[in-house]
Order: C-alpha cells, then structure tokens, then sequence
C-alpha cells in the first residue's frame, strides 16, 4: 500500500460569493504524479495556490508527511518542501537568469551583508548545465529569454532542492513538443526519487500517460480520486462536466473550397532574426492555421499582422488597400489579436472584467456627445461575458482574481463584442478545459458562416487539422510546407514539414 505524502481535510476557500474550492477532502501519496483535473473554474489551482502559499487558507488544512502546513508565501512554501511552477510567467523581469532562480533563497550566497553574484552564477551554470539548458546563461537579464525559456528556467527553480511536492499547474501548454519532453523527464525523476509531482492539465491524453492517479473537481467540490490505468478520456470527461457531451468537436466538413475573395495580403514579410520573407492571403471565411516548432517564428504571425511586430519590413494589406502597420490602425480595420502570452499581452490583469471586455470597444460605446455611459459599458460587458459564460462574482471582479480558462474567455468576450472581420487567435485553447474547446471551435465555425477570416496559430497539431481551411508550417522563420484541409491529413504529414 503507497505511503500518503498529503492530506488535503476539509478545505475551502471563497472569493466574495464564489466558492472556489468547498470542503475538499483527498489524499495525495509519495513516488506518484498525481493529476488534478477539472473544468475551468472548477477550483484546481486554487488549491494549489493555497497548498504553496500564494492564497490564504479560508478553512481546513494540509498535511505534509503527518504535519500541518500553512504557507504564507512562496518561499515559506519551498522551505517547506513545496514549490510551483505555475501557468503564466513565473519569473520577474529585470533579474538575471541566476537571481531568479535563487528568489528569495539569496542569504544563500551573502556574507556580511554583501552577495556573492560569481558563486550564484557558477551554481546556477551548473545547474543549467545538469538539467541540459546549457545554452542559457545564468547571468544574462531574463527578459533576454523567450516565454518558452523562461518556462524552462522555472523547471530548474521548482525543483533545484528536491521538493517532497512539485505542483505544475498547466504549464505544458507553453511549451513546444521538446519543452515538453524535457518537462516530463524531470517528472519522471521526482517521481522515482519518491517525492511527488501534482499535475494540472486540461490535455486528457496527457493526463493519462503521464499520471498515476487522478483526482477530478467541479465547481470547487471533490468528486472523485481514481487509477489513471482504469479510466479513459470519455470516463474523464464525464466525471468533469457531469454527463456526456453533446455535439460535434472539431469541424466536420470537408471538401469545401475556400472564396476567391482575399481579405488581406501578407507580403514579403521579415523581423530580424524571426520572420524571413513570409507571404500568404486570408480569404474570407477562412480559418488558416498556422504551426511548427515554438521557435519556428510562428507566434510573430500574428504580431505581425496585428501591427504589433518590432522592425518589422514588407507589408500588411487589407482588400481595401489599408496598410496595417500598427496596433491602432489593425483595431480601427477591425483586426483582433490573441497572444499566447495572455497575462502579460492580451488582458489588463489590475483591471475589471468590464473593462478588458469594454477596452477596444471605447468608440462605439461613446455617445454623441462624447461621453461614457457607465449603464451602457455595464450592459455591454455583461452581454458578452455571460456569451462566453465567463464564471465571475460580476463583471466588477478583477481579471487578475480569474482561472486561466475564464480570462481567456474575457479576451475572446472582448473581440466577440468588437464584431472583428479578421481574428488571430494565438493558441487560443492554451489552458483550456475540454468543454470549452468545444465552445471556442463552435464560436470559430459560426464566426466563419458569417463571413469573418480566422488565422489560428497552434501547436497542437489536431487542433489545427480538425479545424484549419489551410495550413502553414512554419520552420526557421520561414515557411516550409502549406497544405489544405483532408480528411487524409494526419500528424506525421505536418510534422515531416517541421523537422
């Protein structure tokens, strides 16, 4: 029989009204990934966040090798044996490479007052050296590093001291295939260490190979904690909503030829040392996927027609000639943008709901006179967020207090409410439950009925066949293969183009 490594007894947590996590009770062992699934929302992180103190325990509590534990803190959590690697950016800007790893933990390397920066850097070297990030170098800033690094870099400061728990909350979703790899290798080996890992992911697939236990939750309650090897993605699914889904998935036609009509024209496009010479037309309701590896140089796309791209050359142009050559001028020709880097580039995190939902839509809600009626913002922020049924106190709440998967319905509530001809939705699933997915796929199948133009840029490669037009594999910044939609197309046709 395993040996419990924590106990979770009777613990709740609410924000004003909203119980997000409800009188949960389970027990986690050592040597085990233990998944911890649900819907968005349904209180997942929030746990997690009070088991490695960035929240405040409301009532009941956990415990860690037979003692109670309450973090106040992060660095109150590591001391304890516990650390996150969480779903957005986990590292600060402006801090090296080594700083970052060491936060919070620098009376390590100080004497007398005065740090020791040479030793910090020789042990971080060697520890990027021993996780194989040899290419990252512990005393450059980090804001050099890409959002990918960044996550790698997480993985060596989430786990440097072997934690008794490492808690990784979605964080597979920021990661190419080879961030990937390297990520579950390390779970492997906390794993046989006999420590033990919590995993947090909506991918059921990958819940299932990776983990050894499951434990569901729905709308803060404890529902059920069963054997990965005994279970199956309908049986997960239906544990997480509470019945069966209904409907289609991904898109079901087939054969359909895309309209002549061009809606905008990509030409000749470059960004130093990330896009090199891209050209493609967006027809009109047409969904374009684009895909590759993380450093294909397919996340600038859709910076890049946005306007949103630094030193960017070549052009951007709309049917009607307009040059799309900035971020006002993309919003004003009724362009929409979502970034895979959605905290940081696609929402006002220290602003309401309302307000992220109102933002790029300020002209239209403005009256004659030039005023803002705050009935009228109220009434419209309301309207597309109860569309997206984004789970709020009210559109009051910060977006800052939301799951991953319910700001990413605020961003699209957004750009619903704008009425956009031209979407570009960058990993637009990234942190998304499976009932949602569903939601999202059927907005972008009504979105294209009635005449907009999707371009998709994912790295899941069945979300791009199951629902692109066309797809554009991107590799070394350049564009290495475009294919039509076939119901022949499978994983290995994309990525014989990406390798």
């Amino acid at each position: 029989m395993s040996e419990v490594r924590l106990q979770v007894e009777h613990l709740c947590k609410s924000f004003g009204i909203t119980k997000a996590v409800a009188d949960v009770s389970f027990n986690i062992n050592k040597g085990e990934v233990h998944a911890l699934i649900g819907e968005n929302g349904s209180g997942k992180s929030t746990l997690t966040n009070m088991l490695t103190g960035i929240y405040t325990i409301d009532s009941g509590k956990f415990i860690l090798d037979g003692k109670e534990v309450n973090p106040k803190n992060q660095v109150d959590a590591n001391n304890e044996g516990i650390s996150i690697i969480v779903q957005e950016l986990g590292t600060l800007s402006g801090l090296t490479v080594a700083e970052n790893i060491f936060l919070g933990h620098e009376d390590k390397f100080t004497k007398f007052g005065i740090k020791n920066t040479n030793l910090m850097n020789k042990i971080a070297t060697d520890l990027l050296k021993k996780y194989g990030f040899e290419r990252i170098k512990a005393g450059e800033i980090i804001d050099h590093y890409n959002f990918e690094d960044r996550k790698l870099i997480e993985i060596v400061k989430a786990t440097y001291f072997d934690p008794k728990i490492v808690v990784i909350d979605e964080t597979t979703t920021a990661l190419s295939n080879e961030g990937r790899h390297e990520l579950y290798k390390h779970m492997e080996r906390i794993k046989k260490s006999g420590n033990t890992v919590i995993f947090i992911s909506h991918d059921l697939p990958e819940i299932l190979e990776k983990s050894d236990t499951i434990t569901v939750l729905r709308d803060g309650v404890y529902i059920d904690t069963v054997l990965s090897k005994d279970m199956d993605e309908e049986g997960l699914r239906k544990l997480m909503v509470g019945r069966e889904l209904e409907g289609d998935y991904y898109r079901k036609d087939y054969g359909d030829s895309v309209r002549d009509e061009v809606v905008l024209s990509v030409k000749k496009v470059s960004v130093p040392g990330i896009l090199n010479d891209v050209s493609f037309e967006l027809h009109r309701g047409e969904i374009l996927g684009f895909g590759g590896l993380s450093e294909s140089g397919m996340h600038e796309i859709g910076k890049a027609v946005f306007g949103a791209s630094y030193d960017r050359s070549g052009s951007v142009v709309l049917a009607d000639g307009t040059q799309i050559n900035d971020i006002p001028t993309a919003i004003a020709n009724s362009i929409a943008y979502t970034s895979k880097d959605r905290d940081n580039e696609s929402v006002v995190m220290n602003q309401s709901i309302g307000d992220n939902i109102c933002l790029p839509s300020l002209d239209k809600l403005t009256s004659k006179w030039k005023f803002l009626s705050d009935r009228a913002m109220n009434d419209f922020a309301n309207e597309y967020a109860k569309k997206m049924s984004v789970k709020m106190v009210n559109t009051e709440q910060f977006v800052s207090d939301l799951s991953g998967g319910n700001k990413q319905k605020v961003v699209l509530a957004r750009w619903i409410g704008k009425d956009s001809d031209i979407v570009v939705l960058d990993s637009p699933t990234r942190g998304i439950d499976i009932k949602v997915k569903q939601d999202i796929y059927n907005l972008m199948n009504h979105m294209i009925k009635n005449g907009k133009s999707i371009i998709m840029i994912s790295e899941e490669l069945m979300e791009l066949i199951g629902m692109c037009d066309r797809i554009i594999i991107m590799k070394d910044g350049k564009i290495s293969g475009e294919i039509d939609r076939s119901v022949e197309i499978g994983e290995n046709t994309l990525i014989s183009m990406m390798v």
